[in-house]
């Protein structure tokens, strides 16, 4: 089976998650991953328990199958000369070290450019790579906050919320992925020649702010949390049962009409506070105190199936486990074995028609293909 990065090598001088991230969606895509990591400690996620995963946590386990392990000191001059073959052989760079830090080994753009004019060489960074920017370290949590991603979540009137998952760094993953796929498409059709590419945490989130940074750029107003509803559209929100919340999203006239019908109140959608999506917007709280009181009569299962029998789009408010298991259920194959000693992981989500992702193989410990990859190393380019 072919696939798209097949016989291409990617160094991956990232570590925490975004950079690994991007270097497993290219694992998938076929391309071999040699993970360069600090002797003696690794990643430092590995450490970023609990919960552990054998002798590494499981943070780190989930940003870091399908790739080989090498311990390599930049201060040593041998692990550096390493380091620079392994570099000078990629297809592919990836890294995340602070703006410079990576000149004095001669393992920064311009550098591994000049000895590599084929390469990719792609860098992560939190706030840009020139001025004040440079400077300032990339966490995720810090880019939501000053991002403005956490003003627009939590609670109405309530204090600002981070998102449960370090959404900027996956953003900023799936950006830097298709950055490295455009610049090797780029190579082929300019004559063999690579390129710096540059993702930065605020720029990935910025650009995924959607409708949300619209209505400040159409307005002049920014816009603030609302808890679970949505800014432009009523209802689109979660909203108590009997038993526990559901989520709504009626995105039309037709399809509020036909929610008022499966709760038993065809009339509420002729309603003048609620006939047409703008009203219903500026009466929502007497919207949602309509529909909870019809919902009060049964469980959030029971309406979901009957919701979305009628073409309602709903669904309950799952955990985990429950979002896995129902994508096992619909056949969508959300998890992927990496071995009997290792948790399953999550699988590329993508579907191919002509080939499947590689077959995933475990996360590796520390240094676990130092002796090969040292050796390949040390040995004559074919």
């Amino acid at each position: 089976m072919i696939r798209p990065l097949d016989g291409m090598l990617v160094a991956d001088l990232s570590r925490v998650l975004a950079g690994p991230t991007a270097a497993v969606m290219l694992a998938d895509l076929g391309a071999r991953v040699v993970k360069v990591e600090r002797p003696g400690a690794g990643d430092e996620t590995r450490a970023w328990g609990p919960p552990w995963a054998g002798s590494s946590s499981a943070y780190f386990e989930a940003a870091n199958r399908s790739k080989q392990s090498i311990a390599l000191d930049f201060g040593d001059p041998d692990d550096l000369a390493l380091a620079h073959e392994l570099v000078d052989r990629a297809d592919v760079v990836l890294e995340n070290y602070r703006t410079g830090a990576l000149a004095r080994f001669g393992l920064d753009a311009a550098s591994v450019l000049a000895r590599n004019p084929r390469a990719v060489y792609c860098s992560i960074t939190g706030f840009g790579s020139t001025g004040e920017g440079a400077a300032m370290p990339g966490y995720d949590f810090i880019v939501q906050a000053v991002g403005g991603l956490m003003s627009i979540t939590g609670d109405a009137g309530g204090e600002p919320r981070k998102v449960g998952v370090a959404m900027v760094d996956l953003l900023a993953a799936n950006h830097a992925v298709m950055g490295v796929l455009a610049a090797l498409l780029h190579r082929e059709r300019a004559g063999g020649t690579g390129q710096h590419v540059e993702v930065a945490l605020l720029s990935s989130l910025i650009a995924s702010l959607a409708n949300q940074a619209g209505s400040y750029l159409a307005t002049g107003v920014a816009p603030r949390a609302l808890g679970n509803r949505h800014p432009s559209i009523a209802p689109y929100e979660t909203l108590r049962c009997r038993d526990e919340l559901i989520a709504v999203a009626v995105g039309n006239d037709a399809q509020f009409a036909a929610l008022c019908a499966v709760l038993g109140d065809p009339g509420l959608a002729s309603d003048p506070r609620f006939a047409t999506n703008p009203a219903r917007v500026e009466h929502r709280d007497a919207l949602q105190h309509a529909l909870e009181t019809l919902l009060a009569a049964d469980d959030a299962a029971v309406w979901a199936t009957r919701m979305l029998g009628a073409g309602v789009p709903a669904g309950t408010v799952n955990g985990i486990d429950g979002a896995l298991a129902l994508a096992r259920r619909l056949g969508l194959e959300p998890t992927v074995g990496v071995g009997p000693e290792h948790p399953e992981q999550l699988a590329h989500p993508v579907r191919y028609s002509a080939f499947a992702p590689a077959p995933p193989t475990a996360p590796p410990a520390l240094d676990e293909h130092g002796a090969a990859l040292r050796a390949w190393l040390r040995a004559p380019r074919a």
